[in-house]
């Protein structure tokens, strides 16, 4: 990075020409010192404001470590009875109330209630899935959907672990298109009741936690009528078990053996008939009065229903969390491993090299490294952002969008890269990365559905994309995809572009950068003002070509649903390209805001391993569109390789850092000493 490479004290180096024909050297005579990590001091960075809410959680995590061992040992009904029995302990500390209101009990801090759930994913992930169903779905909707009434009638309940429940949303016919769920409920004026019923088959509530043994209470999302009108979905609580069995008109069915995530209870409900009082709706936006007249202080219907879900996006946010802190564990063993495993003589001693000091080997984690550090980074950001708007720090409508749609891209991030880490590090770790005691087999099984629940990654991506595209427009809440084409359509590409504020700031650093025109050909490679500008180009670039698509295609009289289904992949790549933008500023702004030292310099290796690599995994589109030169992206890959040799001897430190307990990380033959 421009900002500082190297130990202070020495020459930073030359950000001048390529050399034409030597790779970049990490030799003293390129002015690089090689920094010493203070993991201590690292940990406190990474840990944040809440390092001492992460301190009770391992603290917790190394107490119920066994849990590790139960998951493989017991019954698959023992087991599930195991994780209901620790997140009730959990509860019991304090930590899964968090976010909830000090009057009822909790702790008052939204952005704790994240760390703790990222904190908790080194351990187990059925009690991080079984915590996040009860405290952040069925917790989460009754504290952000409904009313005094309900608050006071189950928080404290809830976030003791005495009354457990569901978040029943999702049905078979229906997972990411909540608008067109099947399950209605009709308001019976003469009793004073809803009625839910489930009116098809593909309707009935699929995959719910805690459904199929412990859930005595659901939240239920169900299409409201009243007066024999449609009102959109409203969010209902509705007893699913009474005394232990089924409540009446309610059918339960086990979901069975899953991939993974087998200590969490999911199941299938039918709700025929199922009647529940007039105080069952979550009011917060919209109610009923005893003689049937419908009421709400938001009149469009959808942007009732799209501020309805946005208030649930600490979901969100909470399994992207998790999906990084999955990484952070996979790569703390394969580091350690490949730092003490030794295979084939790569020199004359006679002693065989250990795996690390291989190239291949490197590249294989280090810019994974690399990645998981950059991703910590921006969720640090968004959580501060989703603190600040569940406390009224910052809660304007613009505002609320963008955390929507940075919530959903940093999710879709991190869970896949959450699958592409544990399973580069478990093939790094041999034939030993496949025995169940050390930890692949759960971290694999466990978070493979992480790119799935709290949305689908790539329909996740295509609400940042229609952010991009039409800004957070007035008419946001209104648009589905099809809407979107229209919007677009009705405007000069260029304001399309200009509104996304990309245009402007690298208009901006084109004039930071020298060269001109020019620019991307002669800044340095290692100036974080280059690889912004790379990144903003491509990110700006692919938005005005997705914008030309969709216009070009309604321009000719295409339905737009047709041109928005051809225009799909571009969409969803504008909104990737943007989410890599936003990610890498969060990790220089954290670079540029430490004190010149050893740390900043370990960082800045990081920081620019995770921009290069990001650049040459996406070269062909960079070269395609005249922004590398063949000679140039031959010295990216150079300097990447360049980076992943500085990083080698700190890669133990860096991953200590990270703060997994050892006990979390098992694996004793992969992260102790072998024989």
């Amino acid at each position: 990075m421009a900002t500082q490479t190297t130990a202070p004290g020495t020459t930073p180096p030359s950000h001048g020409e390529e050399p034409a024909q030597e790779p970049a050297q990490e030799t003293a005579a390129d002015g690089y010192v090689q920094p010493d990590v203070d993991v201590e001091a690292l940990q406190r960075l990474l840990d944040g404001r809440y390092a001492e809410v992460r301190a009770l959680v391992r603290r917790n995590l190394v107490d119920t470590a066994d849990i590790l061992t139960d998951a493989e040992t017991m019954s698959r009904g023992d087991y599930r009875e195991r994780v209901k029995d620790l997140i009730v302990e959990l509860a019991a500390t304090g930590q899964t109330g968090m976010g909830f209101p000090t009057e009822h009990g909790g702790g008052g801090d939204p952005g704790a209630s994240v760390a703790t759930f990222e904190t908790l994913a080194f351990g187990d992930l059925s009690v991080l899935v079984k915590v996040g169903v009860q405290f952040g779905l069925f917790g989460g909707a009754i504290q952000q959907l409904g009313t005094r009434r309900h608050h006071d009638e189950y928080l404290p309940r809830l976030i003791t672990g005495e009354l457990l429940g569901c978040f029943a949303m999702t049905e078979t016919g229906h997972g990411s298109n909540v608008q067109a769920l099947g399950t209605v409920a009709t308001y019976d004026v003469e009793a004073g009741e809803f009625v839910i019923t489930t009116t098809r088959e593909d309707a009935r509530k699929d995959y719910i936690g805690n459904a199929a043994a412990h859930g005595e209470l659901a939240v239920v999302f169900a299409q409201l009528e009243v007066g024999g009108e449609g009102r959109g979905v409203h969010a209902f609580v509705v007893p699913i078990r009474v005394d232990g069995e089924p409540a009446p008109g309610v059918r339960i069915e086990d979901d069975g053996l899953k991939m993974g995530l087998n200590g969490v209870d999911n199941g299938r409900l039918w709700f025929d008939g199922v009647r529940v009082p007039r105080e069952a709706l979550l009011n917060r936006f919209a109610d009923v009065s005893e003689a049937g007249v419908y009421e709400s202080p938001i009149d469009n219907p959808n942007r009732r229903f799209f501020t309805m879900l946005g208030t649930l996006v600490t979901g969100r946010v909470s399994v992207g969390a998790a999906g990084i802190s999955a990484s952070k564990v996979a790569l703390a063993i394969a580091v350690k491993y490949a730092l003490q495993r030794r295979q084939f003589e790569a020199s004359d001693d006679e002693q065989e090299s250990l795996l690390l000091d291989y190239g291949m080997h490197q590249r294989r984690l280090l810019p994974l490294l690399a990645r998981t550090y950059a991703l910590h980074f921006a969720q640090e950001e968004l959580t501060s952002q989703l603190h600040d708007v569940l406390t009224g720090a910052a809660d304007d409508e613009q505002t609320r969008r963008e955390l929507e749609s940075r919530a959903a891209g940093t999710k879709a991030l991190g869970t896949w890269h959450a699958t592409r880490t544990i399973q580069e590090c478990r093939e790094a770790c041999g034939g030993a990365g496949y025995l169940a005691e050390n930890r692949f087999t759960a971290l694999k099984a466990d978070t493979d559905v992480f790119t799935t629940f709290e949305g689908d990654n790539h329909v996740l991506l295509q609400l940042v994309a229609k952010g991009l595209l039409t800004d957070y427009a007035s008419e946001f809440e209104d648009m589905d995809q099809l809407g979107m084409a229209r919007f677009v359509a009705a405007l000069a590409v260029d304001t399309v572009v200009e509104k996304t504020r990309v245009h402007q700031l690298l208009e901006r650093v084109r004039d930071l950068l020298p060269g001109g025109d020019e620019w991307d050909q002669e800044a340095g490679l290692l100036d974080p003002e280059y690889q912004l500008a790379m990144l903003r180009f491509r990110e700006e670039h692919m938005i005005s070509g997705a914008a030309r698509r969709l216009k070009r295609g309604v321009d000719q009289g295409m339905p737009a649903g047709a041109v928005f289904s051809r225009v799909q992949d571009h969409v969803i790549g504008a909104a990737d390209a943007h989410m890599e933008r936003l990610v890498l500023e969060a990790f220089v702004a954290k670079t540029r805001s430490l004190p010149d030292g050893d740390q900043k310099v370990a960082l800045n290796l990081l920081c620019d391993l995770y921009a290069l690599s990001v650049i040459e995994g996406d070269r062909a589109w960079f070269m395609e569109h005249g922004r590398l030169s063949v000679q140039r992206s031959k010295a990216i890959s150079r300097e990447v390789a360049a980076l992943c040799r500085k990083v080698r001897p700190l890669a133990g430190d860096l991953v200590d850092a990270f703060g997994v307990p050892t006990e979390m990380l098992r694996a004793p033959e992969l992260v102790g000493e072998l024989g």
